[in-house]
């Protein structure tokens, strides 16, 4: 008896299975237009680059992507309306947000 068959058949069921799991999984969540809005985001300038300012900027921002840009970030030239960056210094702190 050949063994090898046998086992082709339970390796193709685990492996539709684990991609059924990725694709089921749900993606980030977007409120609003999704387009980025940072007119009224100066109070981020000074403060630390912390998950509630994050979350808070994501938020008020109104952009589908925060893009954390930390001092040896190499950035891509290309603009989107969705995406909000925000720089990080050194020290953690927020020194700028644009969208770009």
């Amino acid at each position: 008896m050949d063994t090898r068959h046998g086992m082709m058949i339970p390796l193709a069921l685990l492996g539709t299975l684990a991609l059924n799991g990725c694709a089921s999984s749900p993606g980030p969540q977007v409120r609003g237009s999704g387009q980025c809005q940072a007119s009224a985001l100066g109070w981020a300038v000074g403060q630390p680059a912390n998950e509630a300012n994050m979350r808070r900027l994501s938020r008020e921002s109104g952009a589908g992507l925060v893009n954390p840009i930390g001092p040896g970030t190499i950035t891509t030239k290309d603009l989107r309306t969705d995406r909000l960056r925000v720089f990080i210094d050194k020290q953690d702190v927020i020194t700028a947000v644009r969208c770009e």
